[in-house]
């Protein structure tokens, strides 16, 4: 009885149990890289020189590998919001790659038509960018309020329309070929010569400011006003809380408009962040998806969030380094991969332990009948 009540415990804290996963992926990825021959040390060096810029090597410091993390990290974070607030509302916004992608074609388009003045023309971007995402979100949040619409099955479709809409409206700019579109006047980027100075010349943009802000607001929405408790209750039991003289409808329209706009920034902070042009999107880049990864490891919180999305960020970054050490770089996917996996077991191992502690009580009831 005292392990049972341990284990419950230890379930029972969430952030308990993402170090305990975290560290079980680690621990996992270390013992594949000795399967397939190689030192360990290795891969941790490049996680090292990923986080700190120090090469333990060759005694060196670098902090351009810090600001290139860091980047790395800014859609990461943005998406994990995205998924993380829908799902404080109960929803599984699976749908957070096409906002993505319709964030990133709308602040395309501003860079490139928009007045090029100094500081509102990124401004207008990130609006544009942010507005389009929600836009895109709205839809799935109606549906799913109106009419039962399944989130899941919604936004999957309106992943692959996002898509192929934005290739399609990419490539009628004028100069744009199937894989770019002319470039953007410096004033539309989000390029910041100090934070580029700090990191010895990386990309590390005003994206990151954005990316703080964002989790500063969504703890805020939250965790601190009216809207994010009726979020919150509904999230926990919607018809508990529409009995309560919640509007269930409203709270999840707005939930996805408000997710939809976290991943509609992270797609300008790719486009105008990462690129002096716009793209012609080939395929996916997948942030959206990995968002659902980050928000289940920082447990949908805002402080879980960042620091999830910096751990995905670091994994991220840290890959080429760990080819030049002859580290395979698909370890650090496989680690991401097992996170998700042990994270999500939690659920399983709940329902293990319930059921043990239904069937103790039964036992117990028929031995007092006796």
């Amino acid at each position: 009885m005292k392990g049972k009540a341990r284990w419950e415990k230890i379930l029972g804290d969430e952030r308990t149990v993402s170090l305990l996963v975290v560290a079980l992926g680690f621990a996992c990825g270390t013992l594949l890289v000795l399967l397939v021959g190689k030192n360990p040390a290795g891969m941790y060096q490049a996680m090292v020189q990923t986080l700190t810029g120090w090469d333990i090597t060759r005694g060196s410091w670098n902090a351009r590998y810090i600001g290139e993390w860091l980047t790395a990290s800014i859609p990461l974070i943005l998406c994990g919001l995205s998924m993380g607030f829908a799902a404080r509302t109960g929803l599984f916004n699976i749908g957070a790659e096409g906002q993505y992608i319709v964030g990133l074609t709308a602040a395309q388009f501003i860079a490139l038509y928009f007045p090029p003045i100094p500081v509102l023309h990124w401004a207008a971007a990130l609006a544009a960018a942010g507005l389009a995402g929600a836009l895109w979100g709205g839809i799935v949040g109606v549906l799913k309020a109106k009419f039962s619409v399944s989130e899941v099955v919604a936004t999957i479709m309106l992943n692959y329309v996002a898509f192929f809409l934005s290739r399609w409206v990419s490539m009628a700019i004028p100069g744009a070929n199937t894989y770019r579109t002319p470039n953007f006047p410096s004033t539309a980027r989000l390029s910041s010569g100090f934070l580029a100075s700090l990191t010895n010349g990386s990309r590390l943009n005003i994206g990151l400011y954005l990316a703080l802000a964002s989790c500063l607001f969504y703890w805020f929405v939250i965790e601190k006003t009216r809207l994010g408790f009726s979020l919150r209750a509904t999230g926990l039991n919607k018809e508990a809380a529409r009995y309560a003289g919640i509007p269930v409808t409203r709270s999840i329209s707005s939930s996805m408009l408000i997710a939809g706009m976290f991943a509609g920034f992270a797609g300008a902070a790719v486009a105008l962040g990462s690129f002096s042009y716009g793209r012609v999107l080939g395929g996916y880049d997948n942030y959206g998806f990995n968002g659902i990864a980050v928000a289940l490891v920082g447990n949908s919180q805002a402080g879980g969030i960042l620091a999830s999305g910096l751990l995905f960020g670091m994994l991220a970054s840290s890959q080429p380094l760990m080819q030049s050490r002859q580290i395979p770089k698909e370890i650090t996917l496989i680690i991401s991969g097992l996170v998700v996996v042990f994270i999500s077991l939690r659920a399983g191992a709940k329902l293990y332990l319930d059921w043990r502690a239904k069937k103790a009580a039964r036992t117990e009831g028929r031995n007092a009948d006796e």
